[in-house]
Formats: structure tokens, C-alpha cells, sequence
């Protein structure tokens, strides 16, 4: 902008000198009035003559003074539009007082298109994309320059330390939209990629020379077992790298070590070698640390959380990130200490005032600062959602007192809700007014998608499997007969609302749930219901497909309150349920259960606490935890209904008689194998035992207990590379073991984790690596465990996609009873697999597990299994 204004001065003041040139006979009093009798504009390729006369807003008959200010404000607005190359003035002639303007305009090429050479058109169209060469685009010099550097700047951060981009323009001869098209060629060369051979190091005596390779994080030498970090060149990397070797140094208490000279040399194959000369100094220890300036605060409980003692080793990367580490944002620190007590105006600062012999002592200088309270607080970016759901999740209230952990917080609850993207909120502090001691702050969300559809087939329980699912995060329920809510469904209340059926030759499923997460909408008290019923049909071997006269109809209802708890901190919620379950079976005779006819109830209560830290992000928690332990108990039937289990054998009502009512004897050849010989009667026969009688009457009401923990840990391990580590057990018990453990309600180990057709109460536990539910017997287990550790990175966590690798270990056992229970004899597994969560369709996913141990009834290792995830987490 500076060379443009300079041409506009120089061609101003020129502009008279360029008239004689121009004009050879025409003559003008400068400093004198005209009228303009005419302008003509030359030069025009692709605009109209009129347009641009009419443009500069100079007319026909117009007064000007010659030279003067008209003239000058017309160049700079010309300018101005960045559409021209050149813009001169010139007097054409002179007749009288009139004077007779041309206006000469060179145009800036347009370019019509674009080609790049010397790399893929993948990555050809990558870098148009980046660079905005696309059609239209004024060609400037400023433009064609920018456009080189970014490409060379872009290799070079990959490692192609020497590419070297060379761009022509030619013009359009056969454009017929413009006369003033040019066609671009940009000729990329990367040239090889360069490699680091050697790195080595002079001057350290404290640190061997592979210790301080260590520290140089983005820039390793070659060396051909390294995998995942390459021995690439990047300048600005390696400057980064630089810095991280003094910084081991000041960790270990060398303060004056520095890096004396550093140098490149190129050798024959293309690869370098760097040289880094150090000067190490003299190792320093920390001395007396005072605090000045401290009333809210004693000397004691600062250097308690400071951690840092006299004649420790000294550490001035430590020292920074005791008062203030800027790397965490949660980070227990002096900074934090006093910000989240409201002293947002306070300044910490570290100050050496003496250095005697290896020793140096500190003066921590404290400014507290009045104390500062939330003023306004504010949200924009919400589009659906309505503010009071919005509101009732902020942690910073009006007239509190300020608090950091309060913001940070907010940020936490804010992303936990799924209806905004958990990155791209940003918390904003306006009009910080140190004399008021108030403080505004404004909170910037993106809402994302808030519902989902689930419509998918697959091959699954012995055919095809059709599902269609719907999923609304943001419902409102209270505009549901408001037409004009229609976008196109009610939104913004924060309910949710899930319909979904699933259909197959064998079954079929039809599910709804509801929920509040604060019902009366004054406190976070959640409300949850769902109803659920589906229809199983028996397998007929001799038609290959469902019997449809055998049937196991189940039906299910339960209801939910949770509430956050204040203590012993609000990141608690205690759980309650309510239960109902009927299964009627209708000629279904399996191996699960002995009656093919009859019914069960369960009617359950379930209560549970959780406690849950992890986040900010809920697709992707980085830090944190996650807690649950439940109980799902039914009524203790058999303490009042009077009936003695132990002795069902013997009762009478449960024995097997002909159609005169005489006892069967096991010998009578009656169709069907005993299912028990019960006791021998006076004449000598013996009674067969209806055990179908029996378990009718053991499991009309289903009576049990069931005990589950589940515990995860979210720990950063470096940059966005996060380990998962994750514990889990359950039992399933009986009060009375006389009516022994129920057929329902137990745990199938192995695959993928996701819950399987049938509605039985049965829980699908994943361990990948193995089939599904193949770790447990066909009747499923009463107890299991399972461990796991998962590393995972992010790809991206855009708005429109949240993508993440992963690798996992993971170990996990199903057994029968406590007296099979070895806690530590468990199948064992590792592999890899990808994440990608879309707000439309949910969490879809793909794992590679690889078993080391074989499945029961099998001797061979079961080796690798590939798993579909879809809409769940592990």
C-alpha cells in the first residue's frame, strides 16, 4: 500500500510534466479553474468506457482546478479497487477555459486458469484450493509472489528443505469471455526430501550426546528402526528443538547453559549433518525463597504449593510453571491459587536477587489486586438453542466472586451437552476494570447437528437386518404442537428423544425414550423413560427360517430420576430406576430355558453412583475420570410368598401324570426323555419331575441382585496423544439359592460390545479380538472382569467430524460362579482401529483386534477379528 501511495504522489506531481509529452502544443495555467469540456478513457480491455467515467464522479462541464484535489481523489479511488495496474492523467487539449481529459488505465490480468506441474493432482488441487487461484482472481505481482512462498514454505515444513516454485503467466488468446485473461503454470520442484544423518554435539560434558537428542522432539537423525517420527528437516521445528535442549539443561540446574553455535553441513547424498556447540555453566541450587506482597495468603501455604525447597536442585522451568504454567489451564499454581479466589488483577513475578557461589535465592513479588466479581455474562453463537438451557449449565453467576476453575468449568459443561462443537468454545473476558473490580465474560459457541439418523442393514442373529433409528439431542417437547417450531422438528430445550425399530425374519423391535436432564427446570434433576417391545421367533431347522407359531414376546418399561449431588463435589450424580420387564413365551422352547410355555416378570430397582470429570470434549475426554458403581436388585420374593424352592421336586403339582392322573413311571416309555426322576413312590414307580413346572414357578417373578463397577481414566501423555485406562466388573447373584441364579440378566463376553436382538436383560461386554459373546457359555455368565489401556490421537476434532486413531491392550474373563472366579485368568488382546464421529449419524467405527488366547472348546489362538462400531464408545 505504501509503493501505491508513492506512485500516486509521484504521479501527481509528474502529472503536468507528462502533459508536454503528451501533447505537444498544449499549454495550461497551472493553478487555474477549467470546465471540463470531455474525458476519454483509454486502455479498456474488459470494462466499459461509461462505467468508469461515471465512476470517478468528473463530468461534463464540471469546474476542477488544475492541478488540485479532484484529480488526486479520483486516482486514489481508482486504486482503491485493485483492479488496475497503472492509472495516468493527461490533458488532451486546451480550448479556451475548457480542458479536455484522457484518462489512461492499464487493467490487471484475470486469470482464466490454472495448472500446477511437478506434483499429484491430488495435491495439485490441494494447493489451488489453499492458495485461492481460482478463476476471476486479479493477477498481481504482490499475489503471484505470496502464492510461491506458500508453496515453498508448505514443502519445506514436509521436508523438502530445497523446493523451488517457478510461475508464468500466458495470456488467453482463446478466452472469449476476456481480452485480459491470462492462464497461470505453476512449476513446483520439491527436489528430495532432506534427511538428518548425524547430529552431534560439543561442549557437553553433563548429558550424553543421546540424552540430548532426546529432547529435540521434531528433529531425529536417521535411523531405521524409527517408525513414527521421521528424520526430516524443518527450520522452524528444529529452532523449537533448540530452545528444548536448554530447557533440559535448566531443568537439571544448569541456568547459564547456552548454545554457543549451531551449524549445517550438506553431504553428497543429500542428507545434513548438525553441529550444536554448548556452553554448560555451573550447576545452581534454589535458596531462600520470600514472598512479598502476600495478605490473602501466608508464606507457608505458597510454599506449600510451590513445592520448592531450599537446596533443591535448581529448575527454572519448574519455578515458571509453579507460578504460572501456561501449558494448564487447570494447573495447580500460584496464578491459579489467587484467580480462582477471585484476585483476577494479580501479578506474580519471580525475582532473583542474589546468586551466591551455586546458589540463588528468589523473591517472589505478589500484586493482589482488589478482589473482582462477574459482572455480565453472555453467550452468542446459539442459533436452536434457547438461552435457559444454555444459562442453567454456567458456573460464573452474576455478583460471585471471580474464579478461573469457574470458567474452565463452564467450558467443561457447556461441551458435555453435544449440542456445540466441545473445541470451538472459547470463553471471552470483556471490560476488565481494575478500579470496579468487575469483570464481563462472554462465551462464543458453534452449534453442531443435535439429531440423528440411524438407517442401515446388515447381516446379523441369522439374516438381514434392517434398522431405522431416530435420534433428537435438542428436543423441545413443550413446542410440539407448535407449528411454527417446525425447523423441521421442535428444538432448543436440551430434551431427547430416540425412536427406533429393528426388524429381521427372526425378530422384531420397536423402542422409545424420553428425557429431561432438568425436570421442573429449576435444579438438574433427570428424568428418563423408555418403553420397549419385541417379538423373537424360533429357528425351524427344517424350513431354514422362523417358525413364526413359536414366539418369546418381551415387553419393558422403566422409569429414572438422577440428581447432582453438592458433596462431596458436583461432579456426582446419584441414579435411581424403577423397572418392569415381561417375558411371555409362546411354544419357545431353547436351551435357556426348561418351560416352552409361561412367563416371567421382572420388576427391579436399580440405583447407582457415578462421578464424572472427564472432558471438555465428550467425543474425545483428554483428561479426567469416569465412575460408576450400580446395584440392580428385585424384591426378595421368596422371604413372603411362602413357597419352599428346596422342595419343588417333591411336591405332588409338580410331577409328571398320565391322563388318569396316575404318576409316570421313568421306565413307562412315554415320549420324551425324564427331565428328572424324582422320588420313588410306595408301589415301587418313579415320578418324572416337570422340571418345566418347576422353573415356571422359580422365575414367574425373577428374584436376583446385580453389582457393577465401571471406572475410567483419561491421562495426557504428550501434545493430544491421550491414554484411556479403563476397569470393569459385575456379578450377578441370587438371594435364595434354592431358586438358584435366573436365566436372564446375564454377561456375554467378547466382540464388539454391541447389544445384540434379543431384549432379555442380558449385557453384551466388549473384548475385542474375539467373536461375539464368545468368551462366556451359551447361558452367559454370572461374573466377569475386564481391563483395558487404549492410546489415542486425534486426526481431526473439526465441527463436521471428530476423527481418532487408536491402539489398545485389553484383557477380560466371563465366569459361571465365585468358585470358577480367577480375577487374573483372562483372554488377553491388542490391535488398532478409527473413529469418526458425524453430529448426523453418530459414532462410527472400525477395530483390528488380534485374541492371544483361544476361545473355549478350542486350542489354537484365535488371532485377528474385525469389529464395526457403530453409535458406542469403548
Amino acid at each position: 500500500m505504501q509503493k501505491k501511495y508513492l506512485k500516486l504522489f509521484l504521479l501527481v506531481s509528474l502529472l503536468f510534466c507528462s502533459i508536454a509529452t503528451h501533447a505537444q502544443e498544449t499549454t495550461f495555467d497551472k493553478g487555474k479553474k477549467y470546465i471540463i469540456g470531455g474525458i476519454k478513457v483509454t486502455g479498456l480491455k474488459s470494462y466499459n468506457e461509461q462505467t468508469v467515467v461515471t465512476y470517478t464522479q468528473l463530468r461534463k462541464g464540471q469546474e476542477i482546478l488544475v492541478p488540485g484535489e479532484e484529480i488526486s481523489a479520483v486516482i486514489k479511488k481508482l486504486w482503491g479497487l485493485e483492479l488496475f495496474s497503472d492509472i495516468n492523467f493527461y490533458i488532451e487539449r486546451i480550448e479556451g477555459d475548457n480542458i479536455f481529459l484522457e484518462l489512461n488505465i492499464k487493467e490487471l490480468p484475470t486469470l482464466s486458469e490454472v495448472e500446477v506441474r511437478g506434483i499429484k493432482e491430488s495435491k495439485a488441487s490441494t494447493i489451488i484450493k489453499e492458495t485461492e487461484l481460482k478463476k476471476g482472481k486479479k493477477i498481481t505481482e504482490s499475489f503471484l509472489a505470496n502464492t510461491k512462498n506458500y508453496i515453498q514454505n508448505k514443502y519445506k515444513k514436509k521436508g523438502y528443505y530445497s523446493t523451488k516454485v517457478n510461475i508464468t503467466t500466458v495470456a488467453d488468446t482463446a478466452n472469449t469471455e476476456s481480452k485480459n485473461a491470462m492462464k497461470l503454470v505453476v512449476n513446483v520442484d520439491r527436489g528430495k526430501k532432506v534427511k538428518v544423518k548425524k547430529i552431534r554435539f560439543t561442549g557437553n560434558t553433563q548429558f550424553k550426546d543421546g540424552k540430548l537428542r532426546k529432547t529435540m522432539r521434531n528433529t531425529k537423525q536417521k535411523f531405521p528402526l524409527r517408525i513414527f517420527k521421521s528424520s526430516k528437516f524443518i527450520p522452524e521445528d528444529y529452532k523449537e528443538d533448540l530452545a528444548s535442549i536448554i530447557e533440559k539443561y535448566k531443568e537439571n540446574g544448569f541456568r547459564d547453559a547456552r548454545i554457543t553455535k549451531d551449524s549445517i553441513s550438506w553431504n553428497d547424498d543429500n542428507t545434513i549433518n548438525i553441529d550444536i556447540a554448548l556452553e554448560e555453566g555451573n550447576k545452581y541450587y534454589f535458596g531462600d525463597i520470600t514472598f512479598l506482597g502476600n495478605s490473602v495468603y501466608t508464606d507457608d501455604e505458597l510454599r506449600r504449593l510451590m513445592g520448592i525447597n531450599r537446596g533443591d536442585t535448581y529448575n527454572g522451568v519448574l519455578l515458571e510453571k509453579r507460578i504460572a504454567d501456561e501449558t494448564d489451564p487447570d494447573a495447580n499454581d500460584l496464578t491459579n491459587k489467587y484467580q480462582n479466589n477471585g484476585y483476577l488483577f494479580s501479578n506474580i513475578n519471580p525475582v532473583e536477587v542474589s546468586a551466591k557461589n551455586d546458589t540463588i535465592d528468589f523473591e517472589i513479588r505478589i500484586i493482589e489486586g482488589k478482589p473482582a466479581y462477574f459482572n455480565n455474562i453472555s453467550v452468542k453463537g446459539n442459533e436452536k438453542t434457547n438461552d435457559h438451557v444454555i444459562y442453567r449449565e454456567i458456573r460464573t453467576k452474576p455478583g460471585e466472586l471471580y474464579s478461573k476453575d469457574k470458567i474452565i468449568r463452564t467450558i467443561r459443561e457447556l461441551g458435555q451437552l453435544g449440542f456445540f462443537d466441545a473445541e470451538q468454545i472459547k470463553p471471552e473476558i470483556k471490560n476488565p476494570d481494575p478500579n470496579s473490580g468487575t469483570v464481563d465474560v462472554e462465551y462464543s459457541v458453534a452449534e453442531r447437528g443435535g439429531s440423528q439418523i440411524e438407517l442401515q442393514g446388515g447381516y446379523g442373529g441369522g439374516g438381514f437386518i434392517g434398522t431405522l433409528g431416530l435420534s433428537f439431542n435438542n428436543f423441545s417437547i413443550r413446542n410440539l404442537f407448535n407449528g411454527d417450531a417446525y425447523k423441521p422438528l421442535p428444538t432448543g430445550d436440551g430434551q431427547k428423544l430416540a425412536l427406533r425399530a429393528q426388524a429381521s425374519r427372526f425378530f422384531q423391535t420397536f423402542s422409545f425414550s424420553f428425557t429431561e436432564p432438568w425436570l421442573g427446570g429449576k435444579k438438574p434433576v433427570q428424568f428418563t423413560t423408555s418403553l420397549s417391545h419385541t417379538v423373537q421367533f424360533l429357528f425351524n431347522p427344517q424350513t431354514n427360517n422362523a417358525d413364526k407359531d413359536r414366539r418369546f414376546l418381551i415387553t419393558g418399561l422403566s422409569v429414572g430420576l438422577a440428581k447432582r449431588l453438592a458433596e462431596p463435589d458436583d461432579y456426582f450424580v446419584l441414579s435411581q430406576a424403577l423397572s418392569f420387564q415381561h417375558y411371555n413365551l409362546k411354544n419357545y422352547n431353547t436351551g435357556l430355558f426348561t418351560f416352552g410355555d409361561g412367563f416371567s416378570n421382572n420388576f427391579s430397582y436399580t440405583a447407582a453412583l457415578s462421578r464424572n470429570s472427564s472432558g471438555p470434549n465428550p467425543i474425545y475426554p483428554t483428561s479426567g475420570s469416569e465412575f460408576t458403581i450400580s446395584a440392580k436388585l428385585s424384591l426378595p420374593y421368596s422371604l413372603f410368598n411362602n413357597v419352599d424352592y428346596g422342595n419343588l421336586e417333591n411336591e405332588e403339582e409338580y410331577q409328571l401324570r398320565d391322563a388318569n392322573g396316575n404318576f409316570l413311571n421313568a421306565n413307562a416309555g412315554q415320549p420324551g426323555e425324564p427331565a428328572n426322576l424324582g422320588p420313588t413312590l410306595d408301589d415301587g414307580e418313579v415320578s418324572v419331575v416337570d422340571r418345566g413346572k418347576v422353573d415356571q414357578e422359580k422365575f414367574k417373578w425373577l428374584e436376583f441382585y446385580k453389582i457393577k463397577f465401571k471406572g475410567a481414566w483419561y491421562q495426557k501423555i504428550v501434545d493430544k496423544l491421550i491414554l484411556k485406562t479403563e476397569a470393569n466388573f459385575g456379578f450377578l447373584g441370587a438371594y435364595n439359592n434354592d431358586r438358584g441364579i435366573i436365566p436372564f440378566e446375564r454377561f456375554f463376553v467378547g466382540g464388539d460390545g454391541l447389544g445384540t436382538f434379543s431384549l432379555d436383560g442380558r449385557e453384551a461386554i466388549a473384548l475385542r479380538g474375539y467373536p461375539n459373546q464368545s468368551l462366556s457359555d451359551l447361558d452367559g455368565g454370572t461374573i466377569y472382569n475386564k481391563f483395558s489401556l487404549e492410546l489415542r490421537y486425534p486426526i481431526t476434532l473439526k465441527q463436521t467430524a471428530s476423527i481418532y486413531a487408536l491402539t489398545f491392550l485389553e484383557a477380560g474373563g466371563s465366569f459361571n460362579s465365585f468358585k470358577e472366579y480367577s480375577p487374573f485368568e483372562l483372554n488377553r488382546s491388542a490391535g488398532a482401529g478409527l473413529r469418526i464421529f458425524m453430529p448426523a449419524f453418530g459414532l462410527l467405527g472400525i477395530d483390528f483386534g488380534y485374541g492371544f488366547d483361544p476361545i473355549p472348546g478350542t486350542t489354537q489362538r484365535n488371532g485377528w477379528e474385525t469389529h464395526f462400531i457403530i453409535g458406542q464408545q469403548f
